[in-house]
């Protein structure tokens, strides 16, 4: 077996541009400084014990620093039952030298007010592979929501046959990928009305060929993922509408270039009109794959401005989201990393992006934190997108914010200061008032208890999973279920919401974070307006539909075909 001995972070040095901006956050860059509580109203409850999710994450009985250890812990929130609230399933990882049988993923059927029950084996959903991450989509159309897992190993599709139950239809459907799979997404890239499906891979691992390495005090650690040098090419499945895939990835143009892949959103971030695939790599470029609408795709990260930060420097890319945070109808894109780096946000200026991230106050308060899921939200309904960021280590440090788990670290709320394109933390940290420490990986938004505001789930490596209700109150809002004219939810489509402060722009989408799938619902907040004016959605066909107004304080149901068509 090798020994490799670690050298202190993956990618060390810190963008020169970066230094001139004061913290937002408590404490120089290698602390965990901050304050458990803080006078500052809390955002969050952790609303899990008496929930009924029961979960906890595990890796066996002990850390075995087995390199898949470090990114086990997806979650999905979805309406597997068709019953207007959104249920939760949980990856669990396991045991890799000795797997224990009745350790696999669950599912909690949502029974409304943030209570929950364990109907994983009548659904038929407990996949028993050391998972990563999951997500969901109607592949076939059908109205129901259908569930794929990413795994170790052999990746699995749960198709949802109503009822309550699932059947394993991976063999069938031609996308039971073998490789190491972290984040997956679906998405319609050819615009023929059927979900397509992007999976992304990371490196080819065994437990023959895992290494052993330290950190710089001489204690057993995680390897980094370059140490393997094994990257995988990703994998573009195409739906054949007969509810089979076909691998189109060396014909599509994937496998041309490709890295450690970990987080995926899919977007037309050109403004083409076309869905475009922005993959984010740990410690590798990134890809930005531009949809010709032929059928196949270039990368054209690099020229795009994307693929590495400002000083050219490849960066350990965790989750990623696509956010439109200046509402100027371009997507932004916004990537998290491992401690030492920043979390990269790059502004779309309408040509290509710039690393923006200093001018946008995310440089410094995220540097001594590792990211894993985040997500944009309007939380406190003020009409502007905030941000949260779920962290854990990969690497021991010093001082350690936790004796018993040397990963954990405070997860991060930030809010805009002044200006929808500049951020600063929120305290107290994390948005709850006592502040939680675990190691978190993927971080699901929607609104689980209907109350109009978005609540965020947060599973945590070793670990119980937060239930992070949304108390926060403010504004009035809206939410909004846009269906095509099938009935389901219309993914990649735009909205321009009009209200009396001006016009707001969000999209249909669930495939952001890491591992993670999203309410697909539109959540907005309003500030002090009484109703959205009018809606205008861009439909991914192309075609545009205007609806409305619509009340505040209530969830509205927009299908195409039923509005008034706007040339």
């Amino acid at each position: 077996m090798f020994r490799f001995v670690s050298k202190g972070p993956w990618l060390t040095g810190l963008p020169a541009v970066v230094l001139g901006f004061a913290s937002c956050g408590s404490g120089a860059p290698g602390s965990q400084a901050g304050p458990s509580a803080s006078s500052e109203e809390a955002w969050f409850s952790n609303v899990l014990d008496g929930s009924g999710i029961d979960f906890v994450h595990s890796f066996g009985t002990q850390r075995q620093y087995l390199f898949p250890e470090t990114l086990s812990g997806g979650v999905a929130l979805f309406d597997f039952d068709g019953d207007g609230l959104l249920d939760v399933y949980l990856v669990q990882g396991g045991d890799l030298r000795r797997p224990r049988p009745g350790q696999g993923n669950r599912l909690y059927r949502n029974l409304g007010a943030m209570r929950f029950e364990d109907v994983t084996e009548s659904a038929g959903v407990g996949d028993e592979g050391y998972g990563i991450g999951c997500t969901a989509g109607d592949y076939d159309g059908d109205g129901r929501v259908d569930l794929y897992v990413n795994n170790l190993q052999a990746n699995v599709l749960y198709k949802n046959l109503g009822g309550g139950r699932f059947e394993d239809v991976t063999r069938a459907a031609g996308v039971g990928h073998p490789g190491w799979s972290s984040s997956s997404a679906f998405f319609d890239y050819d615009g023929d009305g059927d979900l397509d499906l992007f999976v992304v891979n990371y490196l080819q691992w065994s437990l023959e060929s895992d290494i052993e390495c330290e950190s710089e005090t001489g204690e057993r650690d995680y390897c980094d993922p370059n140490s393997y040098r094994q990257a995988l090419p990703d994998v573009l499945y195409r739906n054949e509408g007969d509810g089979t895939f076909r691998d189109v990835s060396r014909e599509a143009g994937i496998q041309k270039s490709f890295g450690n892949g970990l987080g995926v959103v899919c977007a037309d971030l050109n403004g083409d009109g076309r869905i475009d695939v922005y993959v984010a790599n740990d410690g590798m470029p990134n890809q930005l794959w531009i949809n010709s609408g032929q059928g196949t795709f270039t990368d054209e990260s690099l020229a795009l401005g994307c693929s590495v930060n400002a000083e050219g420097k490849s960066e350990a890319g965790m989750g990623v989201a696509a956010v439109d945070v200046e509402s100027d109808g371009d997507l932004d894109l916004f990537v998290v990393h491992v401690r030492d780096e920043t979390n990269t946000f790059y502004l779309n200026n309408g040509r290509w992006f710039e690393d923006a991230t200093a001018a946008m106050g995310l440089a410094r308060s995220s540097y001594e934190f590792t990211g894993f899921g985040m997500g944009f939200a309007d939380f406190d309904h003020d009409g502007r997108l905030d941000l949260y960021v779920a962290n854990g280590r990969v690497k021991r440090y010093a001082q350690p914010p936790r004796a018993d788990d040397p990963y954990a670290e405070a997860n991060l709320l930030f809010v805009p200061a002044g200006e929808p394109t500049r951020f600063q933390e929120k305290l107290p940290r994390g948005g709850t008032r006592k502040e939680l420490v675990d190691t978190s990986r993927a971080a699901a938004f929607g609104d689980l208890d209907n109350d109009g505001d978005v609540d965020i789930l947060v599973a945590n490596a070793q670990g119980a999973p937060y239930l992070l209700r949304n108390d926060a109150g403010g504004g009035a809002w809206a939410m909004f279920s846009v269906l095509d004219d099938a009935g389901r939810h219309a993914l990649h489509a735009v909205l321009e919401l009009r209200t009396a402060n001006g016009i707001l722009r969000r999209r249909v989408e669930s495939a952001y974070s890491f591992a993670a799938s999203n309410d697909p619902r539109v959540h907005v907040g309003l500030g002090d307006a009484e109703e959205v004016q009018e809606v205008l959605v861009h439909w991914p066909s192309g075609e545009r539909e205007a609806f409305g107004p619509f009340a505040s304080g209530a969830l509205h149901e927009i299908r195409a075909g039923q509005g008034r068509r706007v040339p």
